[in-house]
């Protein structure tokens, strides 16, 4: 370098921080440099400098750089770039020729791309990509494009500790893992520089595993309002005259909620039956199952917890029907009619089984759910081994959907023999949200059912009482087991 250079980098260098508290050379710590001077590149340095690292940072306008952090410094690009090996460029893909002119002092540097998009296939290619064309002499590694500038001011937390990358060179990765590892971060190598577009599409998914159960929960939820909104409001209107329509706002949810908890549940345990029963008409375990069943299973623990949360709303909706107006109201008006008529009821036993045992089997079908959706959380079921994992989520989620179903039947008990309980020849939405998780049980029921032999003096052939199949799927498994051996 020569005498000029050396001026020049010397009159570029502005530190941001006391004498007493000047950076430490790089024989006391490893230096990094940042380019881009944003709410993302201060909190990243910010980190890098936490975790021991020399922070340089690269500046059009060095000398009116501010709010950086203490302890950093602040340099043009030309005299950033020569002061570190690891370069982070912390700006958008728009302002990526100011790298041009660097080809030199960027050759044989390693830059970590943390650029994002607005919007899906923005451009023709990836970011990173891009930025690899523009300086061909740098190894270009994409990487904390996943990271908010939120985040890296909190520190990392289960939420937010998985950094993706990819590269071309394993030496560069290995560079970029080792700062993360040192930041608190969990980096996680996913290829080449051609993965750049994936990593970086990343943080414009909005709950991708969600969609398909929100359209669901958001289309029974709306089917269910307006079938039951026909039925008890808009009936009793007609055919009485009765306005009743302040019910909306509790009963007709109170129903609701019950009615798409119960069916969703359903479809948790469905797609797992059908793809037993499709095993079973294969013959093989081998195969893969169709693509909207594969879908299906990969959706079930975000149905669960919407179904958990519909279950939720159906406990709090009903735990204020005591403080109801108008069921103090009745309540009040059914006193006062008792004592002016002196009449006297007899206290009926079955009455009292069939509705404590009603609200038992609630509480304890609740308990349950509430347990699945603890299980289901990552920090709890990464305690669990594969075999208490399948336990709760298997053998207790089949229970508390019988918990369920029975709970409702019972709700339900005799009214189906009434002909009021059919208005305008409809059946009450309770009963058609049973259809779907007795057929699952039922199922279920079919698969578990113990095998029964038929023996002659020739051969033993298992089989399932009225299965349309010849084996039953425990009797499948061990003829596979046995065939492989």
């Amino acid at each position: 370098m020569t005498g000029q250079e050396r001026s020049e980098e010397k009159s570029e260098c502005v530190s941001l921080s006391p004498m007493r508290e000047a950076v430490p050379t790089p024989s006391k710590c490893e230096r990094v440099c940042v380019f881009g001077t944003g709410d993302l590149g201060r909190s990243l340095g910010l980190r890098l400098l936490q975790a021991g690292y020399g922070v340089v940072f690269g500046s059009r306008r060095p000398h009116s750089s501010s709010f950086l952090p203490h302890g950093a410094q602040v340099l043009g690009h030309a005299a950033a770039a020569q002061s570190a090996h690891l370069i982070f460029i912390a700006v958008q893909r728009e302002h990526y020729d100011f790298l041009v002119p660097l080809a030199n002092q960027l050759k044989g540097k390693v830059l970590v791309d943390l650029s994002n998009n607005q919007r899906k296939n923005q451009y023709p290619e990836a970011n990173a990509e891009y930025l690899q064309s523009l300086v061909t002499g740098a190894e270009v590694v994409k990487g904390f494009n996943t990271l908010s500038a939120w985040s890296l001011q909190n520190g990392p937390s289960d939420a937010n500790r998985q950094v993706y990358i990819c590269g071309e060179s394993v030496e560069a990765k290995q560079a970029v893992i080792a700062v993360a590892t040192k930041l608190g971060l969990s980096a996680l190598d996913r290829g080449f520089l051609s993965v750049a577009r994936e990593l970086e599409d990343f943080p414009l998914q909005l709950f991708p595993q969600w969609r398909l159960p929100l359209r669901i929960a958001i289309g029974l939820s709306a089917a269910f309002f307006f079938y039951l909104l026909i039925r008890d409001i808009i009936y009793a209107y007609v055919t009485q005259g009765k306005d009743i329509s302040f019910r909306i706002m509790v009963s007709l949810a109170n129903k609701v909620c019950p009615i798409v908890s119960l069916i969703m549940l359903s479809l948790c345990y469905l797609p797992g039956v059908l793809a037993s029963f499709l095993q079973l008409y294969r013959g093989t375990k081998y195969r893969r199952f169709p693509d909207w069943l594969d879908r299906w299973m990969l959706c079930r623990k975000q149905l669960g917890l919407l179904a958990l949360g519909f279950a939720f709303l159906h406990v709090l909706y009903t735990l204020i029907i005591p403080i109801r107006y108008y069921v103090r109201f009745k309540s009040t008006e059914r006193t006062v009619s008792v004592i002016r008529e002196n009449r006297t009821s007899e206290f009926d036993t079955m009455t009292a089984w069939r509705s404590d045992s009603y609200l038992s089997l609630g509480i304890l079908g609740f308990g349950l759910y509430v347990l699945l959706g603890i299980t289901s959380l990552p920090s709890v079921s990464n305690a669990l081994s594969w075999r208490e994992f399948s336990f709760v989520q298997s053998k207790l989620g089949h229970l508390t959907l019988l918990l369920c179903t029975a709970h409702t039947y019972l709700y339900g008990w005799n009214r189906f023999l009434s002909s009021s309980t059919y208005k305008w020849y409809t059946p009450p939405g309770y009963m058609l949200c049973l259809v779907l998780p007795s057929v699952v049980l039922l199922l279920k029921l079919l698969l578990i059912t113990p095998c029964r032999t038929h023996t002659d003096t020739h051969k033993i052939t298992p089989s399932v009482g009225w299965l349309p199949f010849n084996h039953c799927l425990p009797c499948f498994w061990d003829k596979r087991n046995n065939n492989n051996i």
